[in-house]
């Protein structure tokens, strides 16, 4: 396996990865710049994910890696919220936004190209993750400075290391099951990690 490969081995799992690369070869499974692979959230997962966060129409929902926009566009569809996704990948944040606006959506949402690390997250209520452990401990530091006291994270299938979730459940979609993570913003005073 080359380097990029070692690397999103650990993050994702390695079945997944060697499905890609047997399908697409190194090039078509990673988009350049990119540390995890592209892969889709199961709808059942998306629902239970924004369901734990309690997602309403006074939040604003950030998605970072969002993929095909699934997890903004529902919020905004069946939540009433508003929100914006963050995507490595131009094809599939043209695809998000095209997929916004069939699904009547298009005005409460907005997609962007561009790094999750260098992203402002000051305006979330909710931010939504299906990254790596090792990303999700990356950016740990940045959701804790930057995320105003109780705002809600939840994380797909990854936790945040030594900081506990505040809430887990189990989701069972398509034969497999998905762990869901939630972890609400502490008060600065208390944001020792």
């Amino acid at each position: 396996m080359n380097e990029p490969f070692e690397s999103i081995a650990r993050g994702r799992g390695r079945v997944v990865l060697l499905f890609c690369a047997a399908l697409f070869g190194a090039a078509g499974c990673l988009y350049p710049g990119a540390e995890v692979p592209y892969v889709q959230t199961p709808t059942e997962v998306v629902t239970e994910m924004l369901r734990l966060a309690g997602v309403n129409g006074n939040d604003l929902v950030y998605d970072l890696g969002s993929g095909d926009g699934r997890l903004v566009i529902a919020a905004a569809r069946d939540f009433g919220a508003r929100g914006v996704g963050i995507e490595i990948d131009p094809h599939l944040v043209a695809q998000s936004a095209e997929s916004a606006r069939r699904a009547g959506v298009g005005d409460r949402v907005r997609f962007s190209a561009g790094d999750l690390f260098e992203t402002d997250l000051s305006d979330a209520t909710v931010v939504t993750l299906y990254l790596s452990p090792e990303l999700n401990l990356r950016l740990r530091p940045k959701l804790l400075h930057e995320l105003r006291p109780g705002s809600r994270i939840v994380s797909h299938d990854f936790n945040m290391g030594d900081w506990p979730p505040s809430q887990t459940i189990r989701v069972t979609s398509r034969d497999r099951v998905s762990n869901v993570f939630l972890w609400v913003v502490p008060p600065k005073t208390a944001r020792a990690r």
